[in-house]
């Protein structure tokens, strides 16, 4: 049965007119009392906006029904489509299916909405003289609310989803409903196939042994694969709010086997995903006990002077904290280098992110942390919120309506991986780094009794960040530079948080973005960048060699094990599959 023989077509009544009138208007009420609530006040709107917008949106439905009714309602064959200029005409991958253009009543559905999201969408933004912050909140209370209001979430209104129905006897539904309770089972939207991957055989996978454990992390050797390699070692940081392994995915996506094979020795830290022995831990200790441990622990064993470092999101913001009081010790020359994979430390253009460190939150999070930490799905959760359009809805309609089978997909399978983090650095980070913003305050902040001052960090820095970065924006990211007193190349790579670094120069992805000279705005950078096709990796290779290109033997403790500090067990370890 076709898609279009579904539903008995019928002229739209005066009432069912009405209808959709009044849905309107209990939407905007809806919309307008939660940005009351928002800013505690009756919001200051400018009158000719709002009668603009209403204007526009009243000429907008006025057309979309004339059209409707002209060519004969849902009797028609074809739906006139909408003139090109208007919101309704605009591409939306939610509505892909050919029903959603061809077919009278989902054309209805789809255009009407479409245009009652553009209208509420300039509601909340003619909305004044508010805190900017209430503002952004508003916003994205407005597109939380309309993505899930889309009509492609509902069975009956999906085209995709009545056809799949009807072919199936309904059998999609059923197996849809045996995910949906499935991931209440363990309180997780499911995105993947777990059981096609397994941790030390085709993710996680690069050769290497754990030589040194603290309560805190596992430290990785990964086995040299060239004759010769760097004489500084390189250190990864990792974020713990997330696995160490989002570097070390499948073979050819590793960021830490490519490393190794360009002769680079690398160690990585494996963070130990937080539980109740955990609930006093600050900043301090993943400072102190985390990444200083670390470096002292390699130049240690290898006997050398300095290491390369790499910092990861929040690892990277701590990496600078880090490097700031190595600068106040007079020890920053324990590091050659540093570089930052999308991270920040000025949080004045932080992003959507702020808008959940407001007292409210910071209750819930106190509830939810109860036990001394944060369950790990409760972070994976609000990270999907932020892209809810992609990682929520898209994965309602695949897995509960449609009853798809879950594809396997490495970077899905990290994705849901979670892990917890201690209550008390989670709130610090979250109060005195997102809401306060005090790390770009010389002396605001002391690690272990030392005040620290971003702008003494002197050592040579490659700040990374993602064209279309939802954690970490561009703009955020950038302002790291205009910390630091050292030499900086920026990069600006094409794709996100997590695509945008991990793109090997093996798949030809993407591009990335760099100037000839240090810049001093971000608009400067993108005025004077020259683009280049595929991945970044190979810039930064070239980077850290013009550091220092000195190359040892591969011997002694060079290789995993061999020095001092032997082999514990292989990588990567059981930090990383605790949970």
């Amino acid at each position: 049965m076709e898609t279009q023989d579904v539903l008995e077509p019928h002229l739209p009544t005066l009432a069912e007119m009405q209808k959709w009138t009044d849905v309107l208007g209990r939407a905007q009420q809806l919309m307008l009392e939660q940005a009351a609530g928002a800013t505690g006040r009756v919001l200051p709107f400018d009158p000719e906006t709002v009668a603009r917008i209403q204007t526009s949106f009243a000429d907008e439905g006025l057309a979309l029904w004339q059209r409707f009714l002209d060519s004969g309602g849902l009797l028609r064959d074809q739906p006139d489509p909408p003139p090109a200029d208007s919101p309704a005409a605009r591409k939306d991958r939610r509505f892909a299916d050919p029903a959603w253009t061809t077919h009278p009543f989902y054309d209805l559905i789809r255009q009407s909405y479409l245009l009652i999201s553009d209208y509420l969408m300039n509601l909340a933004d003619a909305v004044d003289g508010v805190d900017p912050k209430a503002k952004a909140k508003l916003r994205f209370a407005t597109t939380g609310m309309l993505d899930a209001m889309a009509p492609s979430n509902f069975p009956l209104m999906n085209p995709t989803v009545v056809e799949k129905t009807i072919q199936s006897g309904g059998e999609n539904l059923v197996k849809g409903l045996q995910h949906m309770l499935a991931d209440m089972e363990k309180g997780q939207l499911t995105h993947t196939d777990g059981t096609q991957f397994e941790l030390g055989r085709n993710i996680a996978a690069t050769p290497g042994k754990v030589i040194h454990e603290t309560p805190l992390y596992q430290l990785i050797h990964y086995a040299p694969s060239t004759p010769k390699v760097l004489a500084t070692p390189l250190i990864i940081f990792p974020p713990w709010i997330n696995r160490f392994y989002i570097l070390d995915l499948s073979p050819e996506k590793s960021f830490v086997k490519w490393a190794v094979d360009q002769g680079i020795s690398v160690f990585l830290v494996s963070w130990k995903s937080a539980d109740a022995s955990m609930k006093d831990m600050v900043w301090d200790d993943y400072i102190l006990s985390g990444q200083v441990d670390a470096i002292d622990t390699v130049r240690d064993l290898l006997n050398v002077p300095s290491v390369h470092t790499i910092g990861y999101c929040v690892a990277g913001t701590t990496l600078a904290a880090t490097l700031a009081l190595l600068a106040a010790r007079g020890e920053a020359d324990k590091v050659a280098s540093a570089t930052f994979f999308t991270a920040q430390v000025d949080f004045s253009a932080a992003g959507d992110l702020t808008l959940f460190v407001d007292d409210e939150q910071m209750k819930l999070v106190d509830r939810l942390s109860s036990s001394g930490f944060l369950d790990g799905r409760y972070m994976a959760a609000t990270f999907n919120l932020l892209r809810g359009r992609d990682l929520i809805w898209n994965y309602v309609v695949n897995n509960y309506l449609l009853g798809m089978d879950y594809p396997p997909f490495d970077l899905l399978y990290w994705n849901g991986d979670t892990t917890n983090l201690p209550a008390r650095w989670h709130r610090d980070y979250l109060t005195q780094l997102y809401r306060d913003n005090m790390l770009v305050v010389p002396g605001a902040i002391s690690v272990a009794g030392t005040p620290i001052d971003l702008t003494q960090i002197r050592t040579p820095a490659y700040v990374q960040a993602g064209k279309e970065d939802h954690i970490a924006p561009l703009e955020s990211v950038w302002k790291l530079t205009e910390h630091l007193a050292g030499p900086v190349r920026f990069l600006l790579a094409g794709s996100g948080h997590i695509a945008g670094v991990i793109n090997p120069p093996v798949a030809q992805k993407y591009q990335y973005w760099t100037a000839d000279a240090p810049q001093p705005t971000l608009d400067a950078f993108v005025a004077a960048a020259r683009e280049t096709k595929g991945s970044w990796w190979p810039d930064w290779a070239e980077w850290l060699r013009g550091i220092d290109s000195r190359e040892v033997a591969v011997k002694g403790a060079r290789k995993p094990g061999g020095g001092r500090l032997k082999a514990i067990e292989d990588a990567p370890g059981r930090y990383v599959k605790g949970r």
